[in-house]
């Protein structure tokens, strides 16, 4: 039997999303994915910066998000902006669906990451788009417990 790697791997983060947007409620999602792209998630060579998520057919879709190519892998090797397919019950899927087709609501991936389990999983986020000014106010928020921090140490 193979010996467990004791560092867990690490979670892939969507950065912008928190900046970019209002979130309103989050849900854990299973993917779809090959061999290759499993492999290329362990290492940590992924992106979801331009991706969103789309319920197409009564299936929730998985789009922009790049997997780069396992170099190891075979000959045969997968599109890096493939869309994939999420796994979710039906009735999160209709309640999804009704949500997002609100004006303004989208579904944006927060992070991919692999349960305890070892099986990838992906926290998807139900969103509604900052303004200019929410994202200066933001900004101001985040600055504002920088300096809190930095007086707490300095005592």
């Amino acid at each position: 039997m193979a010996k467990k790697d004791p560092t867990p791997p690490r979670r892939i983060l969507n950065r912008k999303a928190r900046f970019e947007f209002h979130i309103l409620e989050t849900i854990e999602a299973g993917i779809a994915l090959t061999g290759s792209e499993v492999k290329s998630l362990r290492d940590g060579q992924a992106s979801l910066d331009e991706a969103y998520a789309r319920i197409v057919n009564e299936q929730a879709v998985l789009l922009g998000a790049t997997i780069q190519p396992y170099p190891a892998a075979t000959t045969v090797r997968h599109d890096p902006k493939r869309p994939r397919k999420l796994l979710l019950h039906k009735r999160e899927i209709r309640r999804l669906y009704a949500k997002v087709t609100q004006a303004g609501h989208t579904l944006v991936p927060l992070s991919i990451y692999f349960n305890d389990r070892g099986i990838a999983k992906v926290e998807l986020a139900l969103v509604r788009g900052k303004t200019y000014r929410d994202k200066r106010e933001s900004m101001r928020e985040r600055e504002h417990r920088r300096e809190m921090d930095r007086a707490m140490r300095r005592k």
